[in-house]
């Protein structure tokens, strides 16, 4: 049986891709913007078994096909594949990241999950790695681009 703390995943997400740069934007609002290279929309649908499944609707219209599981510690694994037939054929991210911290007693909390994204695909070169940031939506956000839910989780 899944840990109850995280049926919390199934939900929409607003997703944002951070490049690790080290310098400090010293309050420049530009520098800091140059620093999200991908922004987008997480639909996850979580099973009683601990599989996630789902997409990443980007920005441009672009859409990643989102697979995974939920770890033993309190982690996630997930796997994004382009959509055949379309611009993201043959992408490949992986991403492994944890829930964020919900404290007691504190104003204004969102449920987020952070974390790492590696590119695998040949999409642009391979390696690449980045940090990420995903708050979950209270209502519920149109997705980017239309997707069918209902047969990721059987």
């Amino acid at each position: 049986m899944t840990d109850t703390r995280w049926t919390m995943l199934s939900g929409s997400w607003t997703y944002r891709g951070y490049h690790n740069i080290v310098k400090l934007v010293d309050q420049d609002a530009r520098a800091a913007l140059a620093l999200i290279f991908g922004e987008g929309v997480f639909e996850l649908r979580q099973s009683d078994d601990g599989r996630v499944a789902g997409w990443l609707g980007m920005e441009t219209g672009d859409a990643l096909r989102i697979t995974g599981s939920l770890g033993t510690m309190g982690d996630f694994t997930l796997r994004g594949e382009g959509v055949d037939g379309t611009a993201t054929a043959g992408w490949r991210y992986d991403y492994r990241g944890v829930a964020g911290h919900m404290w007691d007693n504190a104003a204004d909390q969102v449920p987020s999950l952070v974390g790492t994204v590696v590119r695998v695909g040949p999409n642009a070169p391979a390696g690449h790695a980045a940090s990420f940031i995903a708050v979950r939506h209270a209502d519920n956000p149109p997705p980017r681009t239309a997707r069918p839910l209902s047969s990721l989780l059987r």
